[in-house]
């Protein structure tokens, strides 16, 4: 049931860190153990989703970590899907796709605690009041980690593009 109700929502936090979709499904099958581990842990007077998104940000951010010198030396990320528009254009194909990989390496270049804060804000939709109760931090360092991972990620891909985008 919890692997219904949570997979795609932490394939996502996965995919994000990852630079693969084999490397996030195996992310994820790992944070569903670790979570199947830690249940005697949790604490019935607190908000499951959030202790659960939690534990798998934290187990993201420990792998991230543990692997950061091999992911910046090494880049497969799997192809975007564009609209089948978009697909019949190879030069738009190959637009899409370049754009792609350049936010995707310049999020994965960003410190952990602004691409968490930038992830759960722009990709899984979380508001700042949700972000700060997850991250157990106050709302304004919230406020201001995605700002600052905005503006940083903005000034890598201009550099990265040679200030073409």
């Amino acid at each position: 049931m919890l692997v219904d109700s949570y997979s795609k929502r932490i394939f996502n936090l996965a995919y994000r860190f990852a630079s693969s979709r084999q490397e996030a499904e195996d992310l994820t099958q790992d944070i569903f153990l670790k979570l199947y581990r830690s249940l005697a842990r949790y604490n019935l007077e607190h908000d499951f989703t959030a202790w659960f998104l939690t534990l798998a940000r934290n187990y993201l951010i420990d792998e991230f970590r543990r692997n950061k010198i091999e992911k910046s030396q090494r880049f497969n990320g799997d192809q975007p899907e564009l609209p089948s528009s978009d697909r019949d254009n190879p030069e738009n194909r190959y637009l899409g796709q370049e754009k792609f990989f350049l936010v995707r390496q310049a999020l994965q270049q960003l410190p952990s605690d602004l691409r968490m804060a930038l992830v759960l804000r722009e990709i899984e939709g979380l508001s700042y009041e949700e972000i700060a109760r997850q991250v157990k931090v106050p709302l304004g360092t919230v406020k201001s980690r995605v700002n600052r991972a905005r503006l940083q990620l903005a000034g890598i891909i201009l550099d990265k593009s040679g200030g073409k985008i």
